[in-house]
């Protein structure tokens, strides 16, 4: 019985040690790709800018408002018509009074105001409430609620042993706190529970982590 030949396979060759080397040695030097997010980099998160709907849906009616009236009196004087009352008046008092008038004063001054905010409103983000997080990526953005971060603050104070009660006050830069101690020492308590704190700001990943302050008084048990 003849046995079928099989064509002889052909096997890769096998790399030498040096050359197995030098291909580990580089493909472990091998730099990550550019693309990905590289890890352990964290960006701080700024805060995001506010719509400003209520300040700039009043401005608009304002000037539409005043606008408005004054295109309808300037049509009604084009038309043959005698110019309004109010305008009438107000050329008047605008061509009488001086500069040094009292009320010419506190109308520029409420304008001069009045234009401030609207300057302050637009170069600032707005939105204190809202406290931007640190994110892996500079595309990623985060904020928390500062009533969120006050309790989650809180929480972490009452888990100290000896504090009976807390009330903390949080603002962008500073974080004040002040408990209660019973059944234990206050500068023990106050130790205790500057650390809780801490760790627990740290836990919220914050951008810009507030400086921490930190009162304790003893109750009668």
């Amino acid at each position: 019985m003849n046995q079928a030949e099989h064509p002889p396979t052909e096997r890769e060759p096998v790399p030498a040690p040096d050359e197995v080397t030098s291909r580990t040695v580089e493909q472990s030097t091998r730099p990550p790709p550019p693309d990905g997010p590289r890890s352990g980099v964290t960006h701080r998160g700024k805060r995001p800018w506010s719509a400003r709907r209520i300040p700039a849906a009043l401005t608009a009616l304002v000037i539409a408002a005043a606008a408005g009236f004054l295109l309808f009196d300037v049509v009604r004087v084009r038309t043959g018509r005698p110019a309004s009352a109010w305008r009438v008046r107000l050329a008047d008092e605008l061509a009488t009074r001086s500069v040094d008038d009292v009320w010419v004063r506190v109308g520029a001054a409420v304008l001069a105001v009045l234009g401030l905010w609207l300057l302050v409103l637009a170069l600032t983000p707005g939105l204190r409430r809202r406290l931007p997080l640190r994110s892996p990526d500079e595309r990623l953005r985060a904020v928390l609620d500062r009533d969120a971060a006050v309790l989650l603050l809180r929480d972490a104070a009452m888990r100290v042993p000896g504090v009976s009660g807390a009330r903390i006050r949080m603002g962008r830069r500073r974080v004040k706190v002040r408990a209660d101690a019973r059944f234990r020492a206050p500068a023990d308590v106050r130790a205790d529970l500057t650390a809780a704190l801490r760790e627990e700001i740290d836990r919220l990943a914050l951008a810009r982590p507030p400086s921490l302050a930190v009162r304790t008084r003893a109750r009668p048990k």
